[in-house]
């Protein structure tokens, strides 16, 4: 089965965006020799690491990519399962498709500013959004049903109908505003609070996907599991100093051990009176020995030191990750309730609003059958008017004429009576129309209103939380700065102490 079209379009958009290839690439087929994804694997990772695999064999291309997905995918069997190399060495379009789906979620999970999602059209924004929310909603089961979603239509099991792919976020009203208050506390408390308040969430699809909860929350684990494991590679690089050190006092030990024997010697050659040549030459030595013993001392201080240093900044930041595992587990807890909350109000909307919209239907039908209703009464007052014109004028012509034909128009005259009376009848019913008109039309604009003010405030609410989140983000980024100081520190000091 081919792949669907606009998903294939979309992927092969974005990754043109990434600007790795000389040309623009029109067709998945041309990934075939797998050196764009090396490329795009070294542009996330802002390193060259990849650079020497170009030129190897595409066997050993197909290796080092599925060995970076496996790394960084949430389950580490993900990438062998869904795709094989035996496909990718043929060039099959449905396995360049799932790697190139693998490289979207994990870049957009390194984006920092959804922003930067707008360089793309919105229909092409609108299949990632789909595409990402996908991979979001189905990661227990994404062996079994990317292949049907990246083919002609979704899987029945997917959880995003055709409305939400297009609409990656619900519309919800702004209500229970204290979880909100609960969550800015919670953010306050991280740090959050040293940065500046950044906008809410851009309304495109892609950057309306990157503010909700779920994503927000993956993101917040993701980056916590990469604090762990960099914490994992300090103390690691911790213990490899710790056995320098260890090494550096067992050779102090030995070399102290050798001065004193020579020292020894040197009283036991004093005392049988050696030549002054030989005598010279063991002062000299041991004068060495001496030199190399102390540079040696300095050097063991110096890294005990630096022990110290590396353990107190190595405590520091197990706290600090241990605040932050706290709080990240809070706030996945606050998340999850605002989740239930929304998911709620979304009920609670969408009942309202089809509620309204009933309604709203209903007062334009009898608006509609008012002012036809009204149009009918003028038009016979019209029609009345006119023959109560025509009779007066030949009542007026008669005025002269004998008694006998002024009996035989008096039949004319009630008939004109009668006429007057339903004109005036139907003049009362066009004003009492009238008055419905006016006062349906009134019903109606309130009713807009209230529903353009509802929207409104969910509008607020939601760029709220927005900003919430991009708080915490922040916070946790520049945790994650520091640590990177770090752990640059320590391997200049390493490298100063292997001199």
């Amino acid at each position: 089965m081919p792949l669907h079209g606009a998903r294939a379009a979309a992927l092969l958009a974005w990754v043109n965006s990434t600007k790795v290839c000389v040309d623009p690439l029109d067709d998945l087929s041309q990934l075939q020799d797998c050196g764009v994804f090396i490329r795009i694997i070294n542009k996330i990772h802002r390193s060259e690491e990849g650079e020497s695999v170009l030129e190897q064999p595409l066997p050993e291309r197909i290796s080092f990519i599925r060995g970076f997905l496996q790394k960084h995918c949430k389950h580490k069997s993900a990438a062998e399962n869904l795709f094989s190399a035996q496909k990718l060495l043929e060039g099959e379009e449905l396995a360049l498709a799932k790697v190139a789906v693998l490289l979207l979620y994990h870049t957009s999970m390194s984006c920092k500013n959804p922003g930067d999602w707008n360089e793309f059209d919105y229909k092409t924004q609108v299949e990632l959004a789909s595409i990402l929310k996908f991979v979001l909603d189905n990661e227990e089961s994404l062996n079994e049903n990317l292949e049907t979603f990246l083919q002609r239509k979704a899987p029945l099991s997917s959880s995003s109908s055709s409305s939400e792919e297009h609409s990656p976020l619900l519309s919800l009203p702004q209500k229970r505003e204290v979880r909100f208050l609960e969550l800015q506390k919670i953010a306050s408390s991280s740090g959050a609070n040293k940065y500046v308040m950044l906008p809410g969430p851009p309304s495109s699809p892609m950057g309306d996907v990157m503010q909700t909860p779920q994503f927000q929350l993956r993101r917040l684990k993701k980056q916590l599991a990469v604090e762990r494991e960099n914490r994992d590679e300090l103390e690691v690089e911790l213990a490899e100093n710790r056995k320098l050190i260890t090494e550096k006092e067992a050779q102090i030990t030995m070399m102290q051990q050798r001065i004193d024997r020579l020292a020894l010697l040197n009283e036991k050659q004093a005392a049988d009176q050696l030549e002054p040549k030989e005598m010279e030459e063991l002062r000299e030595k041991n004068e060495s020995l001496m030199v190399r013993l102390h540079e040696a001392l300095k050097q063991c201080q110096d890294l005990k030191t630096e022990k110290g240093q590396m353990d107190r900044k190595i405590n520091q930041l197990s706290e600090e990750n241990g605040d932050l595992s706290f709080k990240l587990r809070e706030i996945a807890s606050h998340l999850v309730q605002l989740q239930e909350a929304l998911n709620e109000l979304s009920e609670e909307h969408n009942a309202a609003l089809a509620q309204s919209q009933e309604k709203q239907g209903q007062l334009e039908s009898e608006l509609r059958a008012a002012l036809q209703e009204k149009k009918c009464s003028e038009e016979k007052i019209e029609i009345l008017q006119g023959k109560i014109s025509l009779l007066e004028d030949q009542l007026a012509k008669l005025g002269d004429c004998s008694a006998q034909e002024k009996g035989e128009v008096m039949g004319d005259i009630l008939k004109l009576e009668e006429l007057k009376q339903e004109v005036s009848s139907l003049t009362a019913k066009g004003a009492e129309l009238q008055a419905t008109v006016l006062r349906l039309e009134e019903e109606k604009q309130l009713r807009e209103s209230a529903l353009q003010s509802e929207r409104g405030r969910f509008e607020e609410e939601k760029q709220q939380l927005g900003g919430l989140v991009a708080n915490l983000q922040s916070s946790l980024s520049e945790s994650h700065r520091a640590r990177e100081r770090l752990e640059q520190d320590l391997r200049a000091r390493e490298a100063e102490a292997g001199r």
